[in-house]
């Protein structure tokens, strides 16, 4: 049986980005149910964060913060540094995508893709993880060490299944999953790769976590579409993720390094 201090997050001081989302609540909830402490970066807090603060008052601090702005980073890392000490963990899980029900504009035909919607979503989802990496990355390579997990997704690794969505072009919609979002997804894929060779020797480990959908009470066409497609049959609950998160921030993936780790109930596999 495995040694339980393989995965021990106990000493961890984790940054999770995005934290008032339903993803990133729950990453963070994880690491501090573990006994890490945990800095959350967002633009505000969500009631989610609220209950984190509430039940983990002395080992969770929110931070407002841009992830597209350096000098906000900066400044977060000095709130961070200034109550827990310097980081260990840095999760980027900070994204934007098109929601179902943006204007014809985010959701028509490829060909009229506003430039303005493709430099929202690369800004947060590609330059956000970039500078967080540059800004938070670099105290872990001086420091001697740590692990920097970039979440990525399905559709950065195959393009999407334009077909789920045939159920709404049937009701008369013009609906197709728009391009930005996948993109932005594939350059995490080589920028993890980048940053683990780059700072393989200074110890900082740099992995990508490649998840599937989420349920969020999505309207049941969907559902029956994307249950149909998927293996497993159904979507992620909240908190599918969380042993990966863990496993990758722990000793126990110490020789892992510009890795993609694909949790996705098979999706990818056909």
């Amino acid at each position: 049986m495995p040694s339980p201090e393989l995965f021990d997050v106990s000493e961890e001081v984790a940054i999770v980005t995005g934290v008032s989302g339903q993803l990133g609540a729950q990453y963070a909830n994880a690491f501090l149910e573990a006994g890490a402490r945990v800095a959350g970066l967002d633009l505000k807090p969500s009631a989610a964060c609220e209950h984190l603060l509430a039940t983990h008052t002395q080992r969770f601090l929110f931070v407002t913060a841009d992830v597209t702005d350096r000098a906000s980073l900066q400044a977060a890392l000095r709130a961070l540094q200034g109550r827990f000490g310097s980081p260990t963990v840095l999760v980027n899980n900070a994204a934007i995508d098109a929601p179902p029900s943006a204007p014809l504009s985010e959701n028509g035909p490829y060909e009229h893709y506003p430039d303005a919607s493709w430099d929202r979503i690369m800004d947060v989802n590609v330059k956000g993880v970039h500078l967080c990496c540059q800004v938070f990355g670099q105290v872990m390579a001086e420091s001697g060490g740590g692990s920097i997990i970039n979440i990525a997704s399905i559709y950065g690794m195959v393009a999407p299944d334009q077909s789920l969505y045939d159920y709404r072009r049937q009701r008369g919609e013009t609906f197709f999953k728009p391009v930005a979002y996948s993109v932005s997804k594939s350059a995490l894929l080589n920028l993890t790769r980048y940053l683990a060779v780059y700072w393989a020797k200074a110890g900082v480990r740099v992995n990508t976590l490649t998840i599937a959908g989420v349920f969020n009470n999505q309207e049941q066409a969907f559902l029956d579409a994307y249950c149909g497609r998927i293996p497993v049959g159904r979507m992620a609950e909240p908190d599918a993720y969380n042993g990966a998160i863990l496993f990758l921030a722990s000793r126990a993936s110490r020789y892992m390094t510009g890795g993609n780790l694909v949790v996705d109930g098979g999706w990818t596999a056909i």
